[in-house]
């Protein structure tokens, strides 16, 4: 959530930095709602602090033996016009918000403006495509012909968009997991959880999810809880509504769910295979930072997502998403894209943002130094990795011509030696 201060004082200078982002927002709405939320909280606090003192005064004439009756009924009817005002301010506040909710992060200075995603910025590539003597397969066919993956079986017992992993498929997304949690639990000094896995609706709202994405979540009917679509949402709300010490600061977190989208607007995209479905499993990380810390932490966490792909010795690219291709909630993300060969081209595996004040307004996470001043800190997150898209890069990108699938060295030990997938 902006700082209000901006809607009030700099609302022109939004418009044109939001651009197409903010296309939608009703501008004059907004500062009309603020202002009369504005002019409402200067009425009931002037009525406040005229009970205040006819409460003193009434005393005071009690004390004194002196008559109070019309005073006290004075005071009567100005307690009445605070209720019935806070009453319009409530109503006032809760339109405010709705729209305030519904707009996004102003892009940090360094983001490339663009209109769309072929305006994206690469930054690097690490490795090299591998080199194949045979046309390359798409990991469904992969996985299905290993009898690894099972798509059929998953749409009878559920639907379209999920999958059954079995045998050295099964072993092998759980490898991942913890390959990739012992590595950023390990050696790059994350902290790790195991959060719930359906969360309450201001979790949700919190890093940005409500209102705007509702349609693409999955809720409980009886209950306003949210099967999670990402760790980062129980990560941040680790520590909503808290202030920390800016000594403690960062604070990193790494954690494991499986992550649940209804992929509402995606119709007709990915439909066959792992790389858009409406359950999958990743590893987040989220970091909490201080201010003037935190785009350091953004290089830092997306070099431990890359260390994965690293390690798993996947060819890859890292590209600065454009203003425009910014997701609702980040100042600045960067896209880390691995090689698919099927498909001749990369595909996302990891998203690294840094979100600046924007959630933490939201979710009312301050820190405080030995000064007392009291501050929104930043939050980052990114997947480190997404665990199926990690399964699929493997499957493709390590198929042989025989037809098998080689383990890559790093995740052999978690699959106790096993080398080569095979028919």
């Amino acid at each position: 959530m902006l700082d209000p201060r901006l809607l009030k004082e700099r609302s022109g200078e939004l418009r044109e930095v939001l651009g197409l982002r903010g296309k939608h927002i009703d501008w004059d709405n907004v500062l009309k709602l603020d202002q009369e939320r504005r002019a409402l909280q200067t009425k009931v606090e002037t009525l406040r602090s005229r009970r205040r003192k006819g409460s003193e005064e009434i005393a005071k004439l009690k004390r004194e033996k002196q008559p109070a009756e019309s005073l006290v009924e004075e005071m009567k009817g100005v307690g009445d016009s605070i209720t019935a005002l806070e009453d319009t301010l409530r109503e006032s506040e809760e339109q405010f918000n709705a729209i305030a909710l519904g707009i996004p992060n102003l892009p940090h200075a360094s983001v490339p403006v663009g209109k769309d995603s072929s305006e994206n910025l690469e930054i690097r590539r690490w490795g090299n495509p591998p080199a194949m003597t045979f046309p390359p397969q798409p990991h469904w066919e992969v996985g299905e012909r290993l009898g690894i993956l099972d798509f059929e079986r998953a749409a009878r017992m559920t639907g379209a968009r999920f999958a059954v992993y079995t045998g050295a498929g099964a072993h092998m997304e759980r490898a991942l997991i913890n390959f990739m949690l012992d590595l950023h639990t390990g050696e790059h000094g994350y902290r790790e959880v195991l959060p719930p896995f359906l969360v309450n609706r201001a979790s949700m709202t919190a890093t940005g999810q409500l209102p705007k994405f509702e349609d693409d979540l999955f809720r409980l009917k009886d209950e306003d809880y949210f099967l999670i679509p990402t760790a980062e949402v129980p990560l941040t709300n680790l520590h909503r509504q808290e202030t920390l010490s800016r000594q403690a600061l960062p604070l990193r977190y790494t954690a494991y769910t499986p992550c649940f989208r209804r992929e509402a607007g995606s119709y007709g995209k990915d439909t066959r295979g792992l790389i858009r479905q409406h359950q999958f499993n990743k590893v987040e990380l989220v970091t909490f930072s201080v201010p003037e810390d935190s785009y350091d932490e953004l290089e830092r966490l997306t070099s431990h997502a890359e260390e994965v792909l690293k390690r798993l010795n996947l060819h890859y690219r890292v590209v600065s998403l454009c203003t425009s291709d910014l997701g609702f909630s980040a100042a600045k993300t960067y896209d880390i894209e691995v090689w698919l060969p099927s498909q001749g081209q990369f595909r996302e595996i990891s998203s690294c943002s840094n979100f600046e004040a924007f959630q933490a307004r939201r979710a009312e996470i301050r820190c405080k130094g030995q000064d007392s001043k009291s501050e929104f800190l930043h939050t980052l997150n990114g997947s480190g990795l997404a665990v199926g898209r990690t399964f699929v890069a493997i499957l493709e990108n390590y198929q042989q011509a025989d037809g098998s699938v080689v383990i890559p060295e790093a995740l052999r030990p978690y699959m106790n030696g096993l080398e080569r997938i095979s028919e």
